[in-house]
């Protein structure tokens, strides 16, 4: 196993889980990549989304089926939306500890505020990136929502 994918995977059981990482030989660094590589719907895809926020990093796990509204992300910070940025992938990086294309929902270089989009609350099972951009792991919304510490809230561009 990808050493980051073992981070992931480590990081899941201190959280109390054990997932199993599920490594390709063809990327799932996008969405639709992953959905494809898994046999399952986009909208099962987990994708973690690191931001800005008036200056203070925050994650967003928005189902790979939608679009993150940074307006919506904004107001929940309590900011106006020019105080939402995307960060760099250098900085994506220092901030979650891995690189984009591959940053999973939790085990991130410092605890993070974390937003759960709750589309992804309608399905049994969730695919998540795992470290890198060919791993990912299955997990139930109900243990990604505890294991990200994340606050399930409406984040879907309309």
């Amino acid at each position: 196993m990808h050493p980051s994918a073992r981070k992931v995977a480590d990081a899941a059981l201190g959280c109390g889980l054990t997932i199993e990482v599920v490594e390709f030989d063809e990327t799932t660094r996008t969405a639709p990549d992953a959905a494809n590589a898994i046999g399952c719907q986009v909208a099962q895809i987990v994708k973690s989304l690191i931001f800005i926020a008036n200056g203070e990093p925050v994650v967003a796990l928005v189902s790979g089926a939608n679009r993150l509204d940074e307006r919506k992300l904004a107001a929940l910070r309590g900011i106006g939306r020019k105080k939402v940025k995307r960060p760099d992938a250098d900085t994506a990086k220092t901030i979650t500890g891995f690189s984009i294309g591959g940053v999973p929902p939790f085990g991130h270089a410092s605890a993070l505020p974390v937003y759960v989009d709750e589309d992804l609350t309608r399905f049994d099972v969730v695919w998540a990136a795992a470290g890198t951009p060919f791993a990912v792991f299955a997990i139930t919304p109900d243990d990604l929502v505890q294991a990200s510490h994340g606050t399930v809230v409406d984040l879907k561009k309309e």
